[in-house]
């Protein structure tokens, strides 16, 4: 039978009304995880849902597909195109459509569980490796743009408080003039999520040429992000809705921050000192 293989979310998020309660955790399931349960296997969604391994079939027989592979493949194929702004708004009204306010905790439970999902699947190595290469960095760039800009603003405020030589770099024709200079001393650290920005990618891309070391904040090992990194530190940020959510990976920024403080106490500690001894001067916080 041929099909949109990129209609699949838009499919299982109109046929919500008609699904049975076991179906319906799978389908919320599948809609708050569109970019991770395209490579589970059946056993892991049946856990992560809290269904049987054939409650998961036959909710694919009931979507139309021959069986899971054939699900699977449609989703795939999903990921691979990325949804569209309007896409994920149009998913969003079938998930969010009452008016009371069940849906907005709704919406904080999937927060926590998304951070929980990254802790349950974090790379502590990868993460130790991250904190030993920012602080031995002659110089850190962040690379962010759209609204991983957000992200990006906030990383950087603290590791300059704390370093005095990061910068962001968010416009993309100003990529070349401010990494020309790159070489194996400096770190990138780049964030990206879907939909990916092709110009952090070239970014990334070039910054690997020059002998850079990468690390890639990211949603997940299908990023774009990955094959140019060094280490990868992977946090969800996918939610069925028009917007990311980025509770999960400035959760992650923070215990970065944290550990990377805690590495370099004593020259931390006598630095922060200094800046505020200068706040004070100037008069920086309310009193």
């Amino acid at each position: 039978m041929e099909r949109n293989m990129g209609e699949v979310y838009q499919t299982i998020a109109n046929k919500l009304p008609e699904m049975s309660k076991s179906q319906r955790k799978i389908a919320l399931y599948i809609l708050n995880n569109p970019d991770s349960v395209p490579f589970s296997t059946v056993g892991k969604l049946a856990k992560m849902a809290e269904v049987s391994e054939a409650t998961v079939v036959r909710f694919a027989n009931f979507l139309g597909y021959s069986g899971f592979p054939e699900l699977q493949q449609a989703m795939q194929e999903s990921v691979r195109r990325q949804l569209t702004t309007v896409e994920r708004l149009k998913i969003s009204e079938n998930i969010y459509h009452s008016e009371d306010e069940k849906d907005i905790y709704n919406m904080f439970n999937e927060e926590i569980r998304r951070i929980q999902m990254m802790a349950d699947q974090f790379d502590i190595d990868a993460f130790r490796k991250a904190v030993k290469l920012i602080i031995g960095a002659k110089n850190i760039y962040i690379i962010a743009n759209r609204s991983a800009v957000s992200l990006g603003t906030f990383l950087e405020f603290y590791l300059d408080v704390l370093f005095q030589n990061t910068e962001l770099i968010r416009n993309p024709y100003g990529i070349s003039e401010k990494m020309f200079r790159l070489n194996e001393e400096d770190v990138v650290i780049a964030l990206s999520f879907p939909r990916y920005t092709k110009n952090t990618i070239d970014a990334v891309s070039f910054a690997k040429d020059q002998g850079s070391k990468v690390i890639a904040i990211t949603d997940s090992i299908a990023s774009p992000l990955i094959p140019y990194a060094d280490i990868q530190l992977c946090a969800p940020s996918e939610m069925p809705s028009f917007i990311d959510s980025f509770v999960a990976p400035l959760s992650l920024i923070n215990a970065l921050l944290t550990a990377v403080g805690k590495e370099k106490r004593s020259e931390i500690e006598a630095h922060l000192n200094d800046l505020e001894n200068v706040w004070e001067r100037f008069q920086i916080f309310y009193r």
